[in-house]
């Protein structure tokens, strides 16, 4: 598993992983059921704290992203991803206004924001098809 993490970033590491595997999720270059690396074998691999790695875990498990059992360890979540239900769409909206009002501050429209969001969104959705062969 391919992970690029910004040791010099603000955005805290284990905030870093847990977005760079649900982008892999999304991008299905994670799938239902595949296994992620055990927490000591990733934080060996970047080179973190094992506790940064198992602190991501534990999140994406609470979001429903994975499960983690003693046998198989931690797994891509075979069952079914966590819906885009009313509470996640409440704090989507709550997560969205930081980077809407940052963009109102730069002078981007919202047609530009529009295209923008598009743009990726579609990147996502463009890769995901590719991948299922």
């Amino acid at each position: 598993m391919l992970l690029e993490i910004d040791l010099q970033s603000e955005v805290p590491i284990y905030t870093q992983l847990v977005n760079a595997i649900v982008e892999g999720i999304a991008r299905k270059r994670l799938l239902p059921g595949d296994a992620l690396p055990s927490v000591r074998g990733l934080a060996s691999d970047l080179g973190i704290n094992l506790h940064t790695v198992n602190k991501a875990y534990q999140i994406l498990k609470q979001e429903g992203y994975v499960q983690i059992n003693r046998k198989q360890g931690v797994v891509v979540n075979p069952d079914s991803m966590p819906p885009a239900d009313q509470p996640y769409r409440q704090r989507l909206a709550e997560q969205l206004r930081p980077f809407i009002a940052d963009a109102i501050c730069r002078g981007l429209t919202k047609e530009q924001f529009d295209e923008l969001s598009r743009s990726v969104f579609e990147d996502m959705r463009r890769e995901e098809n590719s991948n299922v062969d």
